[in-house]
């Protein structure tokens, strides 16, 4: 059953709330944010390879990003690689994508995952994601992986779901909730009925291309006028010549939020979407202080009456720092960024008010 899977990882985002280490030239997936000396596209393929053969991952990212995917996976053939030459959201992307592994195989099934997250517990992860790919070849119906709240996050969208409808492994989906506020997320964990979106989905080809022919119509019609070209010469021109008419829309607002066919499969999987630099803080080992410092060279990191905070600087800089409570400080060689970890939200909004070249 294997050959019939496949994954696809979109690798195309900027990671604007993790400026100014990353930006749009080199963003946050193709950057080795944990120190372990392989970027979050590598770890992420890795943890894939447990799932299905490296020749049957595609990387879904933008044009603009071509060289830097093919530079840290040398191994992956030219069709491996599916670029966009316009930044259009996850619905054209995840069609896009269905339609390619349809001429690949017209009865794949396919996990659809982001290049950015962590996973602590692989393992775990890949039997869930292996029962979700089951399902999908079985039942006519749309998977979301949903993960266990650890806290009443409010920078994550939420499932709920019915635990008295349940699908082999999988619950049936009542509703996705945008992301709350604080009270509203601390509801949602405290009633047990909630799981984190992660933005992880796994489907039958056939079962994705008839939600979006029947639920966002302009985006299905739009990709298969190009059915006679993908996995041809011609497919980069078509989607070239198209993919930027496609409407800027996710997949959750085209498709999952109309759909009645959805359904999630619960997982603990230590899961972190690395979305923002207090994400990364609460998965680092933190010193007395509560502090978290990616400095390899802690020697040159002197803190006084400082805690709670975010560090990352380069390791070869001296860093003092006083009387800081709960802060990210993010040094890189063109942009010093102090900013309180409580309003760490903002600072996409900051980025797109400075200049060109220091995004």
């Amino acid at each position: 059953m294997q050959h019939t899977q496949y994954v696809a990882i979109m690798a195309g985002g900027i990671g604007s709330r993790f400026w100014p280490s990353s930006r749009r030239e080199y963003p946050k997936q193709f950057l080795d944010i944990l120190g372990t000396g392989k970027s979050l596209l590598q770890l992420t393929v890795e943890r894939f390879e447990q799932i299905v053969p490296r020749s049957q991952i595609l990387i879904v990212t933008n044009e603009a990003y071509r060289d830097l995917v093919e530079k840290q996976l040398p191994d992956f053939a030219p069709h491996q690689l599916l670029c966009e030459p316009s930044r259009n959201n996850t619905a054209p992307c995840i069609a896009y994508t269905a339609f390619r592994i349809q001429q690949l195989n017209p009865n794949a099934t396919f996990v659809v995952a982001p290049s950015d997250h962590i996973v602590l517990r692989p393992d775990v992860f890949a039997k869930k994601i292996r029962q979700a790919l089951q399902i999908a070849a079985q039942k006519p119906v749309l998977l979301t992986l949903g993960l266990q709240p650890t806290q009443p996050n409010i920078g994550y969208g939420y499932i709920h779901f019915d635990e008295q409808q349940p699908l082999a492994e999988a619950f049936k989906v009542n509703r996705f909730a945008e992301k709350p506020d604080l009270p509203t997320a601390t509801q949602f964990v405290e009633s047990g009925e909630y799981l984190w979106n992660a933005g992880i989905f796994v489907w039958h080809v056939k079962t994705i291309l008839a939600a979006l022919e029947q639920h966002a119509p302009q985006i299905y019609t739009l990709f298969a006028k190009g059915l006679d070209s993908y996995g041809t010469p011609r497919e980069q021109p078509f989607i070239r010549q198209n993919y930027p008419l496609s409407p800027d829309i996710s997949i959750d607002y085209a498709v999952m939020e109309k759909a009645d066919n959805i359904y999630t499969i619960p997982a603990d999987i230590g899961w972190s979407d690395l979305g923002t630099w207090a994400s990364l803080y609460e998965q680092l080992p933190q010193n007395e202080a509560q502090n978290a410092i990616t400095n390899a060279n802690t020697q040159n990191i002197i803190l006084e009456d400082t805690s709670d905070c975010m560090i990352h600087t380069p390791p070869n800089k001296l860093v003092v720092v006083r009387g800081l409570q709960n802060y990210i400080i993010v040094d890189t060689p063109d942009a010093l960024l102090l900013y309180p970890k409580n309003c760490e939200q903002d600072i996409k909004k900051i980025v797109g008010k400075i200049a060109d070249e220091y995004q």
